[in-house]
């Protein structure tokens, strides 16, 4: 355990791998693994978002005899969308390579009792590590490696940020195991999450707003224009309507979004009421599915 889940990815993933060794990853990692492999003396791969075949073309130039670290999102922060575990497992075991799971935003949401991506597509035993925070689904603050002994042993001597800082408090460590107890006895609020998933979704969607390829209670609403994500942001803020504005360089300039998130606690009154503000507030900015520049819309 680390005191932070960001300090997981960066310990774990900067200590596992050597010089002549290779680090890939998903385009659309979050930013704590980037960072972790910034501290790495590995070299560095992307490809391209969820892409198996550009993963594939990737893996198979690379030597056979290097170590190969695939560290993947299970579910992707900004998209929603859920990692192609059982092709990217596929292409692990041709071409030698080794899997880590950022579950972050999957822990507690999906796979049996919520035990993750890995869990949801019955392959817990063919990835070598799972990574989780407890600041998610847990309510708490900290994070977590799972993988065999040995490389549990190995990164307590070499994981700098798990050596070199200090240990989760016992007020977060005592909500945590809380928030699991929770999680495991009462699968009705996992259910319930998944009820108002789908409706957010089908609301949204007949509202006529443009929203990601999500797979998950994280729903992309794209709005494509830095100014007008701060704007309607602010107006929904005024409103009673709590959203995440996520802009560049966090994401392209022309794929901004408002990051919702869905809660097992969130009544159908509330998400009608975020639903129906939200298409208020974008008529009334100018914002449609097709609008990449505030200076179009203000135009119109």
């Amino acid at each position: 355990m680390f005191s932070t889940g960001f300090q997981v990815n960066l310990g774990v993933i900067s200590s596992l791998t050597g010089r002549n060794d290779y680090i890939i990853l998903d385009e659309y990692n979050h930013a704590s693994i980037i960072d972790g492999s910034r501290l790495s003396f590995s070299r560095v791969i992307k490809y391209r978002h969820n892409d198996m075949l550009d993963l594939e073309s990737k893996l198979s130039r690379l030597p056979a005899d290097a170590i190969k670290l695939i560290v993947v999102d299970g579910v992707f922060s900004m998209e929603g969308d859920i990692v192609k575990l059982p092709e990217l497992v596929a292409l692990a075991e041709r071409y030698g390579g080794s899997i880590m799971v950022d579950d972050a935003h999957g822990l507690g949401v999906i796979g049996e009792q919520g035990a993750g991506t890995a869990s949801h597509f019955g392959l817990t035993d063919q990835v070598d590590l799972i990574m989780g925070t407890f600041s998610k689904s847990l309510a708490s603050l900290g994070g977590f490696i799972a993988s065999d002994f040995d490389t549990i042993q190995y990164l307590k001597h070499h994981a700098r940020s798990l050596i070199f800082s200090a240990s989760m408090s016992p007020a977060s460590v005592a909500s945590t195991l809380a928030a699991l107890d929770i999680i495991q006895s009462e699968p009705e609020r996992r259910e319930q999450l998944w009820r108002n998933t789908n409706y957010a979704i089908e609301l949204l969607t007949a509202a006529g707003l443009e929203l990601g390829p999500t797979e998950t209670p994280i729903i992309p609403v794209y709005v494509r224009d830095n100014y007008q994500t701060f704007m309607v942001t602010k107006l929904l803020q005024d409103n009673g309507i709590f959203v995440n504005p996520v802009v560049a360089p966090a994401v392209p300039a022309d794929s901004t979004l408002l990051r919702l998130s869905i809660m097992a606690t969130h009544t159908f009154d509330q998400i009608e009421e975020a639903v129906t503000k939200i298409a208020d507030a974008f008529k009334l900015l100018g914002i449609n599915s097709r609008n990449t520049s505030y200076e179009e819309s203000t135009a119109c």
